[in-house]
């Protein structure tokens, strides 16, 4: 797929100026304020949405493998899920999925 430059550069800038506007609002324009606890209350979860809703196509149609289902990064997303459901701690999950994908990629080839 072919795009003119132009467009192209048109397209980068106003995607940038959009993020940025975004960003302003919040931070320039509320940043010195209290915000209400209803809206504090719902940006505790944004971290705790954005994260699967990133992992999970990766588990479920994996570019490695062409979007073929495999089980070491199943299992691998399954037991971040429990280690970190049990241990509440990310760091750990983190690492205790990366251990074992790597560890079943290695042992199943």
């Amino acid at each position: 797929m072919n795009i003119e430059t132009g467009t192209l550069w048109t397209v980068i800038i106003l995607l940038g100026l959009g993020s940025f506007g975004l960003r302003f609002v919040f931070t320039g324009l509320v940043g010195d304020r209290a915000m209400p606890d209803w809206l504090i209350r719902h940006l505790r979860y944004t971290a705790v949405a954005i994260l699967p809703a990133l992992v999970a196509p990766q588990v479920v149609w994996p570019v490695a493998t062409d979007g073929v289902f495999d089980i070491p990064r199943a299992a691998a997303a399954s037991v971040a899920f429990a280690v970190g459901l049990y241990t509440r701690n990310v760091i750990m999950a983190m690492l205790s999925g990366a251990i074992t994908l790597y560890g079943l990629l290695y042992l199943l080839g």
